[in-house]
């Protein structure tokens, strides 16, 4: 498995993971967010290594489903990808009020700040 597909995978955990069967989510847990082997899960729940590959795979294909049926990981890319936009729209209109003198560049440059506050909330 490709790293790219392993980030992808405990994304779609990070946002599905509870809509898994009790098992699969364990399963997943332990993998992708444990970091254990597949023969270290097996024996963690007394089952073959192909029992806990079959698990893992079984999850990853409904997570998938559930990324195609939902999309909120794309939504998710997409707002971060817009938030960063703003905030470089933001850093550009306030460059350019500062260069200006006067209370309404000073007042506008102040509810830009507020704004980038709300913004910077929705990063953390």
């Amino acid at each position: 498995m490709k790293i790219d597909d392993i980030a992808q995978a405990s994304l779609l955990y990070d946002f599905y993971g509870q809509l898994l069967p009790k098992r699969q989510n364990q399963v997943m847990e332990l993998y992708h967010e444990e970091n254990l082997s597949l023969s270290e899960i097996a024996d963690e729940f007394g089952i073959s290594r192909q029992g806990v590959h079959d698990a893992l795979k079984n999850a990853e294909k409904a997570l998938r489903e559930y990324e195609e049926k939902l999309g909120l990981v794309e939504k998710f890319r997409r707002t971060g990808d817009a938030v960063r936009e703003i905030d470089g729209i933001i850093d550009g209109i306030m460059d350019s009020l500062r260069e200006e003198s006067g209370a309404k560049a000073s007042e506008a440059v102040a509810e830009l700040e507020k704004v980038r506050d709300i913004i910077d909330k929705l990063e953390d």
